[in-house]
């Protein structure tokens, strides 16, 4: 049985550069959660969280997140939202389904690679946003730690630097 590859982690940590990047490598497909769920609704994820609020907003992203995994026919590369770990069911469907990546990086990079962007980030919408982001990195890590197969810091590798070190792993993963 094949194994997606699911990137996790921050906002920030580049999980969908990456995934095209991955994508390419490995001439898999890639997808999104954000993405697939923002052409569902035809909303933000900022929009969504306001006007549905938060769980509405985890409760899509774990049905597209179950549609992606067992529904395929072949594998994916797939960029996930920095929160979905915070589902029990999500966990268990990566766990089951995909060699995941959890990537990482300081909060000063995030934080500038977010400001350099024009998205909003909801969970980010604050008047700290590097506190913010601590809080968040300290209420997840350890949900992403106990899911990851691999670990890597994003800070100073550029997208395909951390694609090769994922198919790396990846390879290496399903050939053991």
């Amino acid at each position: 049985m094949y194994k997606h590859i699911a990137l996790i982690g921050l906002s920030g940590t580049g999980k969908s550069t990456v995934a095209r990047v991955l994508a390419e490598q490995s001439g898999w497909d890639w997808r999104d959660t954000d993405a697939v769920i923002v052409a569902q609704t035809g909303c933000t994820i900022a929009d969504i969280f306001a006007s549905e609020g938060e769980t509405a907003f985890r409760n899509r992203e774990t049905a597209v997140l179950r549609t992606m995994l067992q529904a395929a026919t072949r594998p994916y590369v797939i960029a996930t939202g920095g929160g979905i770990v915070l589902q029990a069911a999500n966990r268990d469907v990566l766990q089951m389904y995909a060699y995941v990546v959890w990537m990482d990086a300081p909060t000063s990079t995030l934080l500038a690679r977010l400001q350099a962007h024009a998205e909003q980030r909801p969970l980010l919408a604050t008047d700290d946003p590097h506190v913010s982001l601590d809080a968040l990195r300290a209420a997840r890590c350890h949900l992403y730690q106990a899911l990851a197969d691999q670990v890597i810091d994003t800070s100073n590798l550029t997208p395909e630097q951390v694609a090769a070190a994922v198919l790396e792993g990846y390879w290496a993963s399903v050939s053991s």
